[in-house]
């Protein structure tokens, strides 16, 4: 029998599962199978976007699924091109039209798009959205520390979670330390760096071996003693199970020191860095 998953407060009171499902890629009814297939393998946490135009697919998986609504998690993300005040509102109101939901647990500014100077208004248009009941709990993805200065500074409101890209090879030490100083959840994306090279590791694979586990769960775990929250994602129910299958074991300090000497700053699966990169 699966283990069962703890829960992190998020400073507005909402509690997530210490792990997600990341829903990139899942669309149509192959989208919704492979969702349904989370909720059945124990994801209560389950990630998507207004751009991964899956919001319809994630949305039928719920209505379809055993479990009741309010025991799940469901989070979306704003897109870059809607961070004007009444777009963003618009367009989550758009998110839970496609969902067929009545609010989202957790809803996330994709990016900041520094350059166009819009994400404090996006913001705003969040913090209105929670007040009148479309969304629980609202955070922001890929922020950096001067972006959330400014949000916190100017609104008086701090993001409840900070969406990341999160990995062994990029391990965001100094993102995480600022997260965790001001009370902000830091949630993984990509936390097994997209199944690149990272899964041949020779440093996790001995380490893996040395606990009879898979190199995904010895990642995985090494997430949940960082403190950070992954969002893993697969479409096969052995995985999506495997993944699950983490909180029965620990490891020891030199083993997290080991995987923490992986991190380089040029780390990144692709030049995606929040100072300068735009998302539309």
């Amino acid at each position: 029998m699966m283990t069962s998953i703890p829960e992190i407060r998020l400073n507005d009171g909402l509690t997530l599962p210490a792990i997600g499902f990341g829903t990139y890629k899942m669309n149509g009814a192959s989208g919704v199978n492979g969702i349904l297939s989370a909720i059945d393998a124990g994801y209560r946490l389950l990630d998507s976007a207004f751009n991964y135009e899956n919001e319809g697919a994630l949305g039928e998986a719920v209505r379809r699924s055993s479990v009741p609504r309010e025991k799940l998690r469901i989070s979306s993300k704003l897109p870059g091109r809607h961070h004007s005040y009444q777009e963003a509102l618009a367009t989550i109101q758009e998110s839970l039209f496609r969902a067929g939901l009545d609010y989202y647990d957790l809803y996330l500014i994709h990016w900041p798009n520094p350059s166009k100077n819009l994400y404090v208004e996006a913001w705003r248009a969040l913090i209105d959205a929670r007040k009148w009941g479309l969304i629980r709990s609202i955070g922001v993805c890929n922020f950096l520390p001067e972006h959330l200065e400014r949000l916190i500074k100017e609104t008086g409101v701090t993001p409840s979670v900070n969406q990341v890209e999160l990995h062994p090879y990029f391990s965001q030490e100094k993102q995480r330390a600022w997260d965790r100083e001001h009370g902000i959840v830091t949630e993984s994306w990509s936390p097994l760096a997209r199944a690149n090279k990272l899964l041949q590791d020779r440093t996790i694979k001995k380490i893996a071996d040395a606990h009879q586990r898979s190199i995904p769960q010895i990642i995985l775990r090494w997430h949940i003693q960082l403190g950070a929250l992954p969002l893993p994602k697969s479409s096969s129910p052995q995985r999506q199970a495997e993944n699950l299958s983490i909180f029965d074991f620990s490891l020891t300090d030199e083993e997290m020191q080991a995987i923490n000497s992986l991190s380089h700053e040029d780390g990144r699966t692709a030049d995606q860095d929040p100072a300068k990169y735009e998302e539309f």
